[in-house]
């Protein structure tokens, strides 16, 4: 009986540590770089700049590159996502703002569907432009893996500031100053 224990123990013992090795490559948390960069006063160059997204409803595809020169907010969001619904309004009045001192807002749908994005740019009378990022690649250049989140860039493409998780007017209006004042 105890001759057959010891194979019994080391094949569960093979199998746990197969599933932690499994968990801890499946788990891996987003990278926080511009995180760390951004909090030592670092102007990182926003990751992806020439990186070409289907315009969101439209033909064709669209890149932060096309943006140079202005000051955007970069904002990634979903249909599905309780806090964009709440800042959605505030995306669009920042937009108005943003948009007599030469900025924007460009928002990026991150794994939603786009009927449903759709829906939600209506519902909200969004007038920025909206592209898809349907496999996710774009957002997890930003270390983007939960929804919303936001991207302060200056007129050369640099993050100046993020916000992880639903913006404040604080946010928009640190937007609207760096597009008056550059």
């Amino acid at each position: 009986m105890r001759l057959r224990a010891v194979p019994i123990l080391a094949a569960v013992a093979g199998a746990c540590l197969v599933g932690l090795l499994i968990y801890g490559v499946s788990a891996r948390s987003a990278s926080r770089t511009l995180d760390e960069l951004v909090a030592h006063h670092g102007r990182p160059k926003a990751p992806g700049a020439s990186h070409a997204l289907p315009v969101l409803g439209g033909a064709g595809a669209s890149s932060l590159a096309s943006l140079r020169g202005k000051v955007v907010v970069l904002n990634f969001w979903a249909s599905w996502c309780e806090p964009c619904q709440v800042e959605a309004p505030l995306l669009q009045r920042a937009q108005g703002l943003l948009a007599r001192h030469a900025g924007t807002v460009l928002g990026v749908t991150y794994l939603d569907a786009s009927p449903d994005s759709l829906r939600f740019v209506r519902r909200y009378h969004l007038t920025y432009p909206n592209l898809r990022d349907a496999d996710g690649s774009f957002a997890h250049a930003y270390g983007t893996d939960q929804l919303p989140e936001s991207f302060l860039l200056d007129r050369q493409g640099n993050v100046r500031a993020l916000s992880r998780g639903e913006i404040d007017q604080a946010f928009l209006d640190r937007a609207v100053a760096l597009a008056q004042s550059s």
